[in-house]
């Protein structure tokens, strides 16, 4: 059973999520139009919810920077310094 979509406040989402979705693609498209290290298979969805989730940072090789650039449609310098969920300042 899919899970129904919360919407969300685009400036509490992560950037990569936002550049996501507004090249209308899920996780696991993504992840299929970017290639592995190896060069031999594609990324998986897990490792796109990682880094939006802030779990990780990703370590991408040239030709798979290239990759998330075309598959978001944008250029090197839109893509976002952190691609994970935005940092929320401690409430006080």
């Amino acid at each position: 059973m899919a899970r129904k979509k919360r919407p969300q406040n685009p400036e509490d989402m992560p950037p990569l999520q936002r550049l996501r979705e507004a090249a209308n693609l899920t996780q696991a498209q993504l992840a299929g139009r970017i290639p592995d290290k190896s060069r031999t298979k594609t990324l998986s969805r897990q490792v796109i919810s990682g880094w939006e989730r802030g779990e990780y940072e990703p370590e991408l090789t040239i030709p798979q920077v290239k990759a998330l650039c075309r598959a978001l449609g944008v250029c090197l310098d839109d893509l976002p310094d952190d691609l994970g969920p935005p940092i929320k300042p401690p409430i006080t």
